[in-house]
C-alpha cells in the first residue's frame, strides 16, 4: 500500500484513489465489477482498485452485500 511519505507524493499514493471510488458510489450502489469499469482508468492496477476497497471497508465508509453490491455508507 503506498501512503504519501518523503518518496511517495500524495498524488501517486493510494489516497485519490480512495476520493475517487467513493464519489462514485455517492449516487448509486453497484457490483464490484460496474464500479472497477467505471474507475480502472484512474487507478493504476487491479491490485491498487483492491486495496483501495479494502481500506473503505475497514474504515466503515462502504459496505458489502451478499450480492456483491457496494454501498457508501455516508449515504442516506
Amino acid at each position: 500500500m503506498k501512503l504519501p511519505n518523503k518518496v511517495v507524493s500524495y498524488k501517486t499514493s493510494i489516497l485519490p484513489k480512495l476520493v475517487i471510488i467513493l464519489n462514485e458510489l455517492q449516487h448509486q450502489d453497484m457490483k464490484i465489477s460496474e464500479l472497477y469499469k467505471r474507475v480502472h482508468k484512474k487507478t493504476t492496477d487491479i491490485n491498487e482498485f483492491i486495496q483501495a476497497l479494502n481500506i473503505l471497508y475497514a474504515l466503515h465508509k462502504i459496505e458489502l452485500t451478499e450480492e456483491e453490491v457496494i454501498s457508501f455508507v455516508g449515504r442516506n
